[in-house]
């Protein structure tokens, strides 16, 4: 799985390296029962990158996902948690970009 070659890869390809890749972190970490929309945190982090500035996408996708992990303690289910917390990111990326 190691993509480190300059070739370039068609879409498909680099959709089942990230899916490949998403599986392998959820099971070394142990959380089975998290179901990862890949394109929405994808997504969210491109609107933190070109509505804030580059670095906010890494830095949003942590908060959120540890804003979710948070809320999924409570009665949230891990799943919920986490669309609501990218939910709000989403929110202030577009309130960013509407200042």
């Amino acid at each position: 799985m190691n993509d480190s070659d300059s070739t370039p890869k068609s879409r498909e390809q680099e959709d089942e390296i990230l899916e490949q890749w998403c599986a392998r972190v959820i099971r070394a970490l142990d959380v089975e029962e998290l179901d990862v929309d890949i394109k929405e945190v994808l997504a969210l982090a491109g609107r933190a990158a070109h509505g804030v500035l580059r670095p906010a996408a890494p830095l949003t996708t942590f908060i959120v996902g540890y804003a979710a992990g948070r809320a999924a303690t409570g009665a949230k289910s891990p799943n919920v948690a986490a669309a609501n917390a990218t939910e709000t990111a989403n929110r202030l990326c577009r309130e960013v970009n509407d200042d």
